[in-house]
């Protein structure tokens, strides 16, 4: 399957949007002469979709201008970070399809330089150590419409706030007890202006600094500076942090960083039938309303890589849906199609009964076997043939039998024809049941001479059909996962967003069957199974000698059935 970028620019294969302009302008200009772009995630948490579009738009631009994307954790907050979450975020960058310039780096790996920029505001007049509590700092605020109060220690002299934050460092405050912050405006109509919180106590150990620090710097101090600190031209952030911009600047006008780098905001990801908020996701987690943050039916790319979803679907699907400034609701759909479209020209083809029923051949030889060769995929030679073993007893799926149908139902009722995919056309003459009225066997007939051609009576067959070989097959189980929200906008209007959980996301079906070339599936490699839709093999679930596959996801949109 495709899993490398395409060679070729989304900037050549269609009209440059608004930051590809600015890059151009600001290289046309000589403001820049290579630009070096970074993703930024906090290492709290899993990355999902709505990152998935911030990694593709990062390096994407740093690949289209011949300039470098790096990979910086913002690990200032450590109550709520770990080196799994790094790991998982290495992995899915690189599964995304992507490489990041040189080393990874982490905002930790500042701290000394960002403490000494501290001081430097300190010296100058410009930071203060506040004695106010949380609450009461949130109470000197202010609101949208009245400005704040300027705390009772705001005018500390300069020697007495570096005494101060220096006692801080070394452990002498508890928790809570005072902060560091900025001196700018508590009038400002701005409220991220108000003498923001630039350090405060937090004695947590740090998953990449240990025990050296109990203080650390606030996510607005931190970013900009170490955008600084690495070169950044282009800072790119979602539209929640245009506000913060004026903070960013003010900073970077205020030390003596390196570099003068530049904010510029794009519209987030906003998806239907989708969560994305961190907190929300870790509930579902946490609650165990899914199974970890890489079940399927989370909008994780972890989730969906286990699902089954391709990196060249994703990254189709975020240059589809643009970059603009412009809030907006993305249709699951287009996600789906994306998916559906990848898969259908790159995954190799299989056959796989997800409700058996016994079709017994009464005029096929029970000693006779034959082998038949089917492509491994309609229009792709390079991935092979597949060998099916036939007999005289078969499985196919419940759904293609019943006794009675009118003339719009294609498949096998007694007294009328199916072919078997890659196989004879067969005739259903009667059915057994047991003693509660199930059927439980198909007795038929093999109509011969019908391997590749139309029977030579004429009668042409209803369809075609899936099966696998009675005698030679693959037991297996599937899980069938479906959207996990049954609401475009889950906790919309003031409800729980848990209410709006799809009871029916996932269905487990035990005792399936499959044609044996799936014994070498592997792990997030999809494949068709024929007539049922795209599935992959699930590492966790999956036994020695019995695999377990997801469904990835139809093979059309059923969700159109629904809402209809």
């Amino acid at each position: 399957m495709s899993d490398t970028p395409s060679s070729e620019s989304a900037a050549k294969q269609k009209p440059a949007h608004f930051i590809q302009n600015i890059i151009k302008r600001d290289l046309d200009e000589g403001k820049v002469t290579s630009i070096v772009t970074r993703f930024p995630p906090e290492p709290n948490g899993y990355l999902h979709i709505g990152h998935a579009k911030s990694i593709c738009l990062n390096f994407g631009l740093a690949k289209d201008f011949g300039g470098q994307c790096n990979l910086r954790f913002d690990d200032t907050n450590p109550e709520k970070e770990s080196d799994e979450y790094v790991e998982s975020i290495k992995r899915d960058v690189s599964w995304l399809g992507f490489q990041w310039q040189g080393d990874i780096r982490f905002t930790s790996d500042y701290f000394d330089t960002l403490y000494s920029w501290a001081l430097e505001l300190i010296r100058v007049g410009k930071a203060y150590v506040c004695d106010l509590t949380p609450e009461q700092a949130r109470e000197y605020r202010g609101t949208l419409t009245e400005p704040g109060r300027n705390s009772p220690t705001r005018d500390r002299s300069v020697e007495e706030n570096l005494t101060l934050f220096e006692k801080m460092r070394a452990g002498e405050f508890d928790e809570g007890r005072c902060s560091l912050r900025a001196k700018i405006d508590m009038a400002s109509p701005n409220i991220n202006m108000r003498d923001p919180v630039i350090y405060r106590i937090k004695k947590v150990r740090h998953h990449h600094t240990g025990d050296k620090w109990c203080v650390y710097p606030s996510y607005d101090f931190a970013h900009g500076q170490s955008d600084a600190i690495e070169g950044v031209t282009h800072s790119i952030c979602t539209l929640e942090f245009e506000d913060h911009r004026p903070l960013y600047e003010w900073f970077i006008a205020n030390l003596s960083v390196p570099a003068t780098p530049k904010q510029y905001e794009f519209a987030r990801l906003n998806l239907n039938y989708t969560v994305t908020s961190k907190r929300k996701l870790r509930q579902l987690v946490d609650d165990g309303h899914v199974d970890g943050w890489d079940d399927p039916r989370m909008p994780t790319i972890s989730g969906m890589r286990r699902r089954g979803f391709t990196p060249a679907s994703l990254r189709n699907f975020c240059e589809r849906i643009g970059v603009t400034r412009a809030d907006s609701v993305v249709d699951v759909g287009m996600l789906e199609y994306c998916v559906r479209d990848d898969l259908d020209k790159n995954a190799p083809r299989a056959m796989c009964v997800l409700r058996p029923l016994k079709v017994t051949l009464t005029n096929y030889p029970e000693d006779r076997r034959e082998e038949f060769v089917a492509p491994g995929h309609p229009n792709r030679d390079d991935l092979g043939e597949r060998r099916l073993s036939f007999g005289p007893s078969l499985y196919i799926d419940r759904e293609d039998f019943r006794e009675e149908a009118n003339k719009k139902y294609k498949r096998l009722v007694i007294g009328k024809r199916v072919r078997l995919r890659n196989a004879y056309v067969i005739e259903a003459d009667e059915c057994i049941k047991d003693d509660g009225g199930q059927i439980i066997e198909v007795k038929a007939r093999v109509i011969d001479n019908t391997i590749g051609q139309d029977p030579e009576d004429g009668i042409k067959p209803k369809g075609v059909i899936h099966w696998v070989s009675a005698h030679d097959h693959l037991a297996c189980d599937v899980r069938l996962y479906d959207r996990l929200f049954t609401e475009e906008s889950p906790g919309s209007g003031g409800k729980d967003f848990l209410e709006s959980i799809n009871p029916d996301s996932l269905e487990v079906l035990t005792g399936c069957m499959a044609e044996p070339s799936l014994a070498n599936a592997a792990a997030e490699f999809a494949y068709q199974f024929e007539r049922e839709g795209y599935f992959c093999l699930d590492e966790k679930y999956s036994k020695s000698g019995k695999p377990v596959f997801n469904r990835t996801i139809g093979l059309r949109d059923s969700w159109a059935k629904i809402a209809d």
